[in-house]
């Protein structure tokens, strides 16, 4: 079930951000500027730290609060990482650091 508070899409002013999760069934995740892409496998949020990706069986939106920057994804949570412009400093090694 989709809840919307508020159907004006206005961007999040918070740089607040924090995810919970619960028993991996429930997972809410504040800070959260857009929902690029769902299903029920893998969620796509872009956050005020960066986009968010989710995995897991089953997975549905709980709460959509777009005004307030809050999410709940109910469905069994199998992980979560963060996708990071930070790839390329990483990729530089000693080499690329000591002729900058």
């Amino acid at each position: 079930m989709l809840q919307e508070t508020n159907h004006s899409f206005t961007p999040v002013q918070s740089t607040e951000h924090e995810v919970k999760v619960r028993n991996r069934r429930l997972i809410e995740i504040t800070g959260v500027k857009e929902v690029d892409s769902f299903d029920s496998e893998e969620f796509l949020l872009e956050t005020v730290l960066g986009y968010l990706m989710i995995r897991g069986d089953n997975l549905q939106i709980k709460t959509l609060d777009v005004t307030k920057g809050k999410v709940e994804i109910r469905g069994k949570l199998l992980d979560f990482s963060y996708l990071d412009d930070h790839q390329n400093d990483q990729t530089k090694g000693f080499l690329g650091k000591l002729f900058k």
